[in-house]
């Protein structure tokens, strides 16, 4: 459970003084505080795991970011999660970034994962993230994230998440390929249950004027992850479409 944020770069005269302006027009409009994000996808799959039961999903959201590096938002999409569960997903963020170099940039954050729409007997799956994120910027964009919730799923279970992805853009062509590796460990020390598995990913985008398109394909591994494809589809490996666009 959980989301995934979605963010995408968007880059939105013919005498000299109105091709000024509208240049200056751009940079102001490149640097607002508020971004935006939609997106459309075959299947909302965060770390590996299905959220939609291999459905589609639509997202939305929207970030505000301070001069100094602070950061709040909220971000939205459908789920199933089976009968009686939640249809909606809502999560509410806050965090601080910033560049430490030219190359290294460190995110700090929490996220409260919140789900609307179960029927009265399905129970309060809400629960809390803090999430650290590192990343460096080279020919290669390497970043590695580490999560940790002491109430996952407001079961008390512990969940720790570690991962790593890479990214390189392939130049003039607008197309990036991706590649992405995981750990998830739950473990509720109420009842002694545990589950621990990892998820990986490869792709490919190409960018559409005000548009990124990613075609990815996504799976879970381990010996958890056998044991709990048998039980549920939605920890199985699938080819999944993304459309997204982002407003700076």
């Amino acid at each position: 459970m959980k989301s995934s944020k979605l963010s995408f770069a968007l880059a939105v005269a013919m005498l000299a003084t109105p091709f000024v302006a509208s240049a200056q027009e751009a940079e102001e409009e490149a640097s607002s505080p508020v971004s935006v994000s939609l997106a459309v996808t075959t299947d909302y799959v965060f770390r590996g795991v299905s959220q939609t039961d291999n459905g589609p999903a639509f997202q939305a959201g929207v970030t505000y970011t301070a001069p100094f590096g602070l950061y709040v938002g909220a971000w939205g999409s459908n789920v199933d999660f089976g009968a009686g569960g939640p249809n909606f997903e809502f999560d509410y963020y806050a965090g601080w970034n910033k560049d430490l170099s030219d190359a290294w940039n460190l995110d700090l954050g929490v996220t409260r994962y919140t789900y609307e729409g179960s029927d009265d007997g399905y129970g309060d799956i809400d629960y809390n993230e803090y999430i650290a994120k590192l990343t460096w910027s080279g020919p290669v964009t390497v970043g590695g994230i580490l999560a940790y919730a002491d109430d996952y799923g407001n079961t008390g279970a512990e969940e720790i998440y570690a991962g790593l992805s890479a990214g390189y853009d392939l130049g003039d062509s607008g197309f990036s390929l991706g590649a992405s590796t995981g750990y998830t460990s739950i473990e509720a020390d109420n009842n002694g249950g545990r589950a621990d598995f990892f998820d990986g990913s490869v792709s490919v985008s190409k960018g559409f004027g005000p548009a990124t398109a990613t075609l990815g394909y996504y799976d879970t591994f381990g010996s958890d992850a056998e044991e709990l494809r048998r039980g549920s589809d939605i920890y199985k490996p699938g080819v999944v479409l993304t459309v997204a666009v982002a407003v700076p």
